[in-house]
C-alpha cells in the first residue's frame, strides 16, 4: 500500500423546522452511493471452499445502488472470487427517478411524492437476506460487507441468519448500539456532530416527503462543492461527477429511524471487521471510534478487528486495490 494510505490492524415524529436539521443529520450515510467504490468483506463458518474461493455478498449504503461496487466488484472477481452486489428496493435497476429531478424543476421537485417513503428497513433486510441464502445454499457461509447505511442490514442480517455468515464487515458503515439504536440516533450524537450537515443543499421537506431527498444534478458551485467535501475531497474532478451521476435522489426518513442493534447471541459471535477512514466528512471518524468501541463493549470476547485508513475519505482510497487488499487477505 502507498505510505499515505497505510491500513494497520488492531483488535480494537419530525416537526417541519427540526426534520431538515435531522435528515442532514442522516446524511452522514447519504454519501454511501456512488459509481466507484472500495468495498470490505470477510470469514463463525467458513466462507472458503478447499480451492479458496469466497463468496462475498456486498450492500450499498443511502442513495445508492449495487453498481457503487464494480470497482471492488470486479478487482475480487479477478482474484477468483464470488460477488453478489444487492441493489435494495427501488435503488440501482428499479430506482425511481422524479420527474421534475430529470426536468430540474426544482419548484416541482419539493413536493412531487416518492414511493422510496414507503421503504423501512425491514424491506432492505429481506432483500439482503434473501441474497445471503441464495449464496449460502450454492457455496456456504459468505462474507457480508456494507458501506455507509449499509451497516444497518449487516448487523439486522447477522442477527437474523447468523449461521448463513463467515464473516461481517463495516465499510465506513454505521453499526448502531444500545445507546444509539439507529441512524438518526448515530448521526445526531455528539461525534455524529463532526460530520458536515448541508441543510442548504436538501430539496423539499422530509417530514411531508417521507424522504431525504437531494438534487445531485445540481449545477450550483457551492452545492457541488459541498457535496464533494462529504463525500471525496481529494478525488479529481472528473472522478467526483461520475460519483455524483450514481446516486439518486431519494432515501427513507423511515428507515432511518428503524433500529438495528444486533444481538449478542446472534450478530455478536459473527467475526467482525471494520474499516475506519480518517478522513471521512460523511460518517465521523470520531462516530466511527464510537460504534467500535461500544460493539466491543457488548461482546468483549469477540471484537472487531480494525483496519485503519488516515487519509480516507468517506469514499475511500480512489485505487480500490488497496481495499480488496485487505479483502482477500482476511483470515477466515
Amino acid at each position: 500500500m502507498a505510505d499515505n494510505e497505510n491500513s494497520e490492524s488492531t483488535n480494537t415524529p419530525y416537526s417541519s423546522g427540526t426534520s431538515r436539521r435531522r435528515a442532514l443529520q442522516a446524511l452522514a450515510a447519504s454519501a454511501g452511493g456512488a459509481a466507484l467504490a472500495v468495498g470490505m468483506g470477510a470469514g463463525t463458518a467458513r466462507a472458503t471452499d478447499t480451492d479458496g474461493v469466497r463468496t462475498y455478498v456486498l450492500v450499498h449504503g443511502t442513495h445508492s445502488a449495487a453498481a457503487f461496487w464494480t470497482a471492488i466488484g470486479r478487482e475480487l472477481a479477478l482474484r477468483g472470487h464470488r460477488v453478489v452486489a444487492v441493489d435494495q428496493p427501488l435503488h440501482g435497476t428499479g430506482k425511481f427517478i422524479p420527474k421534475a429531478y430529470q426536468a430540474q424543476n426544482l419548484r416541482a421537485l419539493a413536493t412531487e411524492p416518492s414511493p422510496v417513503a414507503a421503504l423501512t428497513l425491514d424491506d432492505f433486510e429481506r432483500r439482503v437476506t434473501a441474497a445471503v441464502r441464495r449464496a449460502a445454499r450454492l457455496d456456504g457461509p459468505v462474507i457480508l460487507v456494507g458501506h455507509s447505511m449499509g451497516g444497518l442490514s449487516v448487523s439486522r442480517v447477522a442477527d437474523a441468519v447468523p449461521e448463513l455468515l463467515a464473516h461481517i464487515c463495516y465499510m465506513a458503515a454505521f453499526c448502531p448500539s444500545r445507546s444509539m439504536p439507529s441512524l438518526n440516533d448515530c448521526a445526531s450524537s455528539p461525534e455524529g456532530q463532526h460530520a458536515i450537515t448541508p441543510l442548504d443543499q436538501i430539496i423539499g421537506d422530509p417530514a411531508k416527503l417521507g424522504v431525504l431527498r437531494l438534487n445531485w444534478r445540481t449545477a450550483d458551485r457551492r452545492d457541488l462543492a459541498v457535496f464533494k467535501e462529504m463525500i471525496c475531497e481529494d478525488y479529481p474532478d472528473a472522478e467526483f461527477l461520475r460519483v455524483l451521476e450514481g446516486m439518486q435522489t431519494d432515501e427513507s426518513m423511515t428507515a432511518y429511524g428503524d433500529r438495528a442493534v444486533g444481538r449478542a447471541a446472534t450478530w455478536g459471535r459473527i467475526p467482525r471487521t471494520y474499516l475506519r477512514f480518517g478522513k471521512d466528512k460523511t460518517l465521523a471518524t470520531q462516530l466511527q471510534d464510537r460504534m467500535i468501541a461500544e460493539a466491543d463493549e457488548l461482546t468483549p470476547h469477540n471484537r472487531f478487528t480494525v483496519h485503519d485508513f488516515p487519509n480516507a475519505g468517506h469514499m475511500g482510497p480512489s485505487d480500490p486495490a488497496r481495499v480488496t487488499d485487505v479483502l482477500h487477505g482476511l483470515p477466515l
